[in-house]
């Protein structure tokens, strides 16, 4: 039948997935983190705008499209949850400002039908997060 280390592994997964829906169930995600080329060390930005929901950088259900010839420069976006004191990565997405397109890499530790595919960034999405990155990287500097 199953050995117990099937059950502990199993039941571990629920777990995670279980905390991950109630946090996400709560209001979205709690902070972003965000690495790129021009920026020295990740920053993290909690702007509602952007952590409010699953949806937030692109309508993974209807805006699908095609893997573009050269999305040009992007931030790689790490999308977390605390529960707790405890900080966990829910999951991981390249965003291309200067061309609109949203690369879903997936669910830390998981998986979902959107993973590994481009999306059309949400239309207002680029002066939203260029903002919040602008106001993050001035308080950093101060």
């Amino acid at each position: 039948m199953f050995s117990r280390f099937s059950i502990a592994a199993g039941l571990a997964l629920l777990l995670t997935l279980l905390t991950s829906i109630t946090a996400l169930a709560k209001g979205g995600f709690s902070f972003i983190s965000i690495t790129g080329p021009e920026l020295k060390e990740p920053i993290r930005i909690s702007d509602r705008e952007l952590t409010e929901g699953f949806f937030a950088f692109a309508d993974f259900f209807r805006d699908g499209t095609e893997a573009p010839a050269d999305p040009g420069m992007g931030y790689e976006i790490t999308r977390y949850y605390v529960d707790g004191s405890r900080e966990s990565a829910f999951d991981k997405l390249h965003y291309y400002p200067e061309t609109g397109f949203v690369y879903y890499d997936g669910i830390v530790n998981g998986s979902s039908e959107y993973d590994k595919k481009w999306y059309t960034a949400k239309p207002d999405l680029k002066t939203i997060f260029e903002n919040a990155l602008f106001t993050q990287r001035r308080l950093v500097d101060l």
